[in-house]
This record gives structure tokens, C-alpha cells and sequence, in this order.
């Protein structure tokens, strides 16, 4: 009994804060501004109005937590800020004018704007404090009327979201927050077939997802897309678990063939024939990956990636001869792919298999702290590594 009285206590102890420090002071630097941005603005908006001292509402401060602290939050998108805190102020108003006892009228107002807000998908949780400000703010405010849930209600709402807006895309978050779901694409196939991603035939899938979510029904503080990364990443660890070890850098080619932006394709071309290669790391001077270029680059250059008959060859050739078509491309830098997926020497081989299998690459430069290249995997570099992996864990 006394171990579950203690047990019981222990739950009240916060988590460890897992925040890192330049997050905290990014949040709370955002909420400085933020605030400080909507109280200026919506003063300097409503002045002559009468509104006066009610130009800042006070659960502008809570929606200040959510916004600049945690943006990718549903609870934090913009609907959900100014639609969820102007619906909430009217439904105020009304249980306002509509219920004469206080006491009644507060709870009435929190409890019917958290079902509306349900209803319109606006769930905002300071929208209840914005409710209950309607009816308990005071003379002021019921003068106002309706009117309140305009100004300052939906001004500051309004206001406060275009803060945060450029605020956290300056400073490295997305808002915002729109569902690019990993997990969806990471599951279609590379090669716009009808078959799943490899990894998709093993893991879980989106329906799963989607099954686990409507079965736990709760509101969750955290975004689809976010959660789906975090298992995603969960079950790469996983991986690396299983697969042991081994880093890139162990198994990576480093003696590679490369290429620069300013060497003629037809250079190029030579090295990724003479020493039959499918594709070529691009480096800039300081030897950091610019680039990569690939036998299907060569094709697409020379038009030989879509079938043509003869005659539209020879009508394409004339075209060119004659000045008609562009001048094509006659360096490396010119055709090679400048989005290159890169990895770091550290970095277990299971990052290596979504990138693989499921992104259809063949060829993952290896790269030091500093990005200075070091080497290439392969798939079949990565194909022997988890073979032998295997045979290690037989034995």
C-alpha cells in the first residue's frame, strides 16, 4: 500500500526537460516578440476605438506557449488560434447576455466553445480562457458586446499568428505546420509502380497509423506527420541495433573516381565508361560534394531517355545544327544533380536502407564533420555489409 501511495506521489515529479537550451531561449524569445509585436500593433490599430487597456486580451499569453514553443502543434495552427479564440469569444458573449448568474454562465461558455471548437476543428485550449474572459472580464468588456470578439479578440489572434509565422521560419521551424507525411513517402515505390517501397513491405504502414490513432482517441499535442518521424526514426534505431555497429565510413569505397563542375561531359563520360560506373561525385574546390552526375543525366542529355524514331532524330539533329534548339550543356556542372543525399562517416548503415530502398539511390557520398567528402557506398557496398552482418550473427 505504501509503495503504491509512493508510486502514486512520484507521478506528480515533472519529466526531465529534454528541450536543449538554444530551443528554450528560441521560444522564449518568440514569445517576447510575439507579444510584444501584437500589443504595439493592435494598440496602435484600435486607438480612438474606446477599447483602451483591453488592446492586449491576457490569453494572448497562452497562445504565446503554443505558438513559439511548440509550432508544430495541432492545438498551435492558425485556424485553431484565431478561429478557435473569435468563436470562443462570441459563444462568451452570448452566455453572457443569455445567463445573468456568473457562476453558471463561465462554466456554460467553456463547456460550448471546447464542442464547438470540436465541431469546426479549431481546438485552441486558451479559446477556453478567451470564453470565460467574455463573462467574467467585467464592465468593459460586456459594453463591448460582440464587438469584443472582433477587436481586440480576433486582431490580436490575428496579429500574434503573423508573428509567429515569420518568427519561426526565421529561426528554423516550419509554420505553418502542414502534413508532409514521411511515412506516405517513404512507402512509394521509386519506380511509380504499384508495389509498396521495400521498407514498406516490412515496417508499419500509414493505414496502420491511422488504425493505432482512431483506436486510441484521444487529442494528441503533436502532429501526424511529426509522429510519424519519430517512429520512423524509432524503428531506424531499431536497425542500427540489429545490424551491429558498422558504420559507413567502415564500408565505404575511397578510392573513388569524381568529377568537378567545370569538366567537359565528354571527360566525364570517359571515366564512367572506362572504369564502368554508373554515377560520379561532383567536388568543388574544397572538396566538398557539389554535385552528382549519373549515366541517366548522360541519356536524358543526349535525348535518349524517350524513344524516338529515326526521323524525329534526324529532325532534332537539323534543329540543332541550324541554331533552333538551345546550345546543350557542355559541363559537368551544367547537367549534374545538385540535391544530393549525403552521409556521415559515424552514421550506422541502417541510414543507409531508406535512403536505398525506399529513395532508389544507388550511389550515398560519405562526408566528414566538416561535409568534406571522404568516400561513396554503394548498394552493393551496403548489400555485402548487412550479408556479412548476418553471417556474423549466425555464428
Amino acid at each position: 500500500m505504501l509503495e503504491h501511495s509512493l508510486e502514486w506521489l512520484r507521478s506528480f515529479v515533472p519529466q526531465p526537460n529534454t528541450v536543449p537550451r538554444g530551443e528554450r531561449m528560441r521560444a522564449v524569445a518568440g514569445a517576447l516578440v510575439g507579444l510584444f509585436v501584437t500589443a504595439i500593433l493592435s494598440d496602435m490599430l484600435t486607438r480612438g476605438s474606446g477599447i483602451g487597456p483591453l488592446a492586449l486580451v491576457a490569453p494572448m499569453g497562452a497562445s504565446a506557449v503554443l505558438l513559439f514553443c511548440v509550432p508544430a502543434s495541432p492545438l498551435a495552427q492558425p485556424w485553431s488560434v484565431i478561429g478557435g479564440n473569435t468563436i470562443s469569444a462570441l459563444i462568451g458573449i452570448i452566455c453572457a447576455k443569455s445567463v445573468a448568474n456568473p457562476a453558471l454562465a463561465a462554466p456554460l461558455a467553456g463547456a460550448c466553445a471546447i464542442f464547438v471548437m470540436f465541431l469546426l476543428r479549431c481546438l485552441h485550449p486558451p479559446s477556453g480562457a478567451v470564453a470565460l474572459t467574455a463573462v467574467l472580464g467585467g464592465p468593459a468588456i460586456h459594453a463591448a458586446g460582440f464587438g469584443f470578439a472582433f477587436l481586440p479578440v480576433c486582431l490580436n489572434s490575428t496579429l500574434i499568428v503573423l508573428a509567429a509565422l515569420v518568427f519561426n521560419n526565421l529561426t528554423g521551424r516550419r509554420y505553418p505546420h502542414n502534413q508532409k507525411s514521411a511515412l506516405r513517402t517513404a512507402q512509394q515505390a521509386a519506380h511509380a509502380t504499384g508495389d509498396p517501397a521495400p521498407m514498406a513491405r516490412l515496417g508499419f504502414t500509414a493505414e496502420d497509423l491511422d488504425a493505432v490513432l482512431a483506436r486510441y482517441g484521444q487529442v494528441l499535442d503533436v502532429s501526424r506527420d511529426d509522429l510519424e518521424d519519430i517512429l520512423l526514426q524509432t524503428e531506424q534505431r531499431a536497425y542500427a541495433r540489429r545490424f551491429g555497429t558498422v558504420n559507413c565510413g567502415a564500408i565505404m569505397s575511397k578510392d573513388v573516381v569524381t568529377a568537378t563542375p567545370n569538366m567537359p561531359l565528354a571527360e566525364a563520360w570517359r571515366l564512367l565508361r572506362h572504369h564502368n560506373l554508373h554515377a560520379l561525385p561532383v567536388l568543388d574546390a574544397s572538396h566538398r560534394v557539389a554535385g552528382i552526375i549519373g549515366q541517366g543525366d548522360f541519356l536524358h542529355h543526349a535525348g535518349l531517355d524517350d524513344y524516338q524514331t529515326v526521323g524525329e532524330r534526324l529532325r532534332g539533329l537539323f534543329a540543332h545544327v541550324l541554331g533552333v534548339r538551345p546550345e546543350r550543356a557542355g559541363t559537368v556542372g551544367e547537367l549534374m544533380s545538385t540535391k544530393v543525399a549525403v552521409v556521415s562517416k559515424d552514421e550506422p548503415i541502417a541510414t543507409l536502407v531508406p535512403l536505398m530502398s525506399n529513395g532508389g539511390l544507388h550511389h550515398i557520398p560519405v562526408v566528414d564533420e566538416r561535409a568534406v567528402f571522404l568516400g561513396i557506398v554503394s548498394q552493393s557496398d551496403l548489400l555485402a555489409a548487412l550479408f556479412e552482418s548476418r553471417l556474423a550473427e549466425a555464428a
